[in-house]
């Protein structure tokens, strides 16, 4: 894989006038993968199930605190509760833990895209996703998509679903 980069960034650079140094550095400096998590309230399980059921991804890991060394250090109770869930969406992980108390904030200022071809696949999950939640944006055409809309799931995790982006990308 890294000698077909290689050779790609030489024949960019052979065309932009890049040093190829600079293209391999770059890719030294990426990450082998980028996922995303999310903080639960003590519901961890429940949205982690219902992503996996709403995406069709696989629900590669569920554990409690209980099944960890750190059963130790949480009331009995919270024992149940999640410590780490992954599902994984075409090698893409939506990860998620419960949080304590204080230690829960509910997410802000983010939103997690998934991209469809198929336009009634991408309003199937707008519409599921928004179900006890709220919808920010209507899933509609727009200029940069056949479709794209913005909900709030009912456990307050943002959702942009698009189908067919445009230009944009």
């Amino acid at each position: 894989m890294k000698e077909l980069l290689m050779r790609k960034a030489e024949m960019d650079d052979e065309n932009s006038g890049l040093p190829r140094g600079d293209m391999l550095q770059d890719l030294d400096r990426l990450p082998l993968e980028m996922n995303v998590h999310v903080g639960f309230p003590g519901n961890c399980r429940e949205a982690m199930t219902f992503y996996q059921e709403v995406t069709g991804g696989q629900l590669e890991a569920m554990l409690s605190f209980g099944e960890t060394p750190a059963a130790e250090g949480v009331p009995a109770d919270w024992h149940d509760k999640i410590i780490h869930a992954s599902v994984n969406i075409r090698g893409r992980r939506l990860m998620g833990a419960d949080a304590m108390g204080d230690c829960y904030e509910a997410p802000q200022g983010a939103q997690i895209h998934l991209e469809y071809g198929n336009p009634e696949q991408a309003e199937r999950v707008f519409r599921q996703l928004g179900e006890g939640g709220a919808v920010i944006m209507p899933f509609e055409e727009t200029f940069w998509a056949q479709r794209f809309g913005m909900t709030r799931d009912r456990f307050g995790v943002q959702w942009m679903i698009s189908c067919q982006t445009r230009s944009c990308l």
